[in-house]
């Protein structure tokens, strides 16, 4: 079977449109590096942007399932794998390159590895996406057994949190996406376990989902004000009213609830929509 086509062998307009864009990233990391836009380090700047763009596919893989009960869009299954797939590609590609970046230095790749805290995390999490990548196939799923094979899929969330760490470790002062990812995390991850345990069959209703969309969006608030107080002293009062306001541009609480606000109004007009058609068919 082709990425490019459904079970049943068919071509899917939506694996072909995702497997099509899963390329972008690497392509315009690419070109940039070839025009010469990456600056004096182009390794490192290279080597930044794959990483970036490997926790993003990682993300957005995590937020298949909410996706598709929120807005009822059941295709949104078929590209879950291929996603996954893609973002263990650019977490070795992220690998390669700072191989790269080290001469290709085996010995002293392994051992800032073992010796820089951040650099471990994010190689755990590298280990445990090509533990999920191996056994992504239909024939692990069948040897496996499917109870299996979910509970070890599960350690998805656990890589996220490590991809994540990892972000904010390396990035520093400079954590803007970082937050908004953070922010994203914790309304998946809540997501998650509020249907597991009030959901009907698994699905969260939309008014407790735009209800944990506030709720993410205060905690993401409050979350950046914290580490700020924390690493930089500070005023906790100030940054929070700054995460509330518009004044100083968009602030991670605020992208947090324009992107988790959108999915529920999404899934609302869904619902609306199909209603309608409902009633429309009755009345004809």
């Amino acid at each position: 079977m082709y990425p490019w086509q459904d079970p049943r062998g068919r071509l899917s307009p939506v694996k072909t449109l995702v497997f099509g864009l899963l390329f972008v990233p690497a392509v315009w990391v690419g070109s940039d590096w070839a025009a010469g836009n990456l600056g004096g380090r182009p390794i490192n700047e290279a080597l930044r942007g794959i990483g970036d763009w490997t926790i993003r596919l990682l993300f957005l893989s995590l937020a298949i399932t909410p996706l598709r009960q929120v807005l009822k869009w059941q295709d949104l299954t078929l590209v879950r794998r291929m996603i996954g797939v893609a973002a263990f590609a650019y977490i070795v590609s992220h690998v390669v390159l700072y191989s790269a970046q080290e001469m290709f230095d085996l010995r002293k790749v392994a051992t800032e590895i073992v010796l820089r805290l951040y650099l471990l995390i994010g190689f755990t999490a590298v280990l445990g996406l090509a533990a999920l990548t191996a056994t992504s196939t239909d024939a692990m799923v069948k040897r496996m057994g499917g109870r299996a094979w979910q509970r070890l899929h599960r350690i998805v969330y656990v890589i996220g949190i490590l991809a994540l760490v990892h972000f904010f470790m390396q990035s520093k002062a400079d954590v803007w996406e970082p937050m908004v990812m953070a922010g994203l995390l914790v309304w998946l991850l809540g997501y998650r376990l509020i249907a597991w345990g009030y959901g009907a069959r698994g699905r969260l209703p939309l008014a407790w989902a735009a209800l944990w969309t506030v709720a993410a969006t205060l905690l993401t608030a409050v979350g950046e004000a914290v580490y700020f107080w924390l690493s930089m002293g500070a005023p906790l009062m100030d940054v929070l009213e700054t995460n509330l306001s518009f004044e100083l541009g968009v602030r991670p609480a605020q992208l947090v609830l324009a992107i988790s606000a959108g999915v529920t109004l999404l899934g609302a007009a869904r619902v609306a929509t199909s209603a309608f058609s409902r009633r429309a068919f009755a009345r004809a």
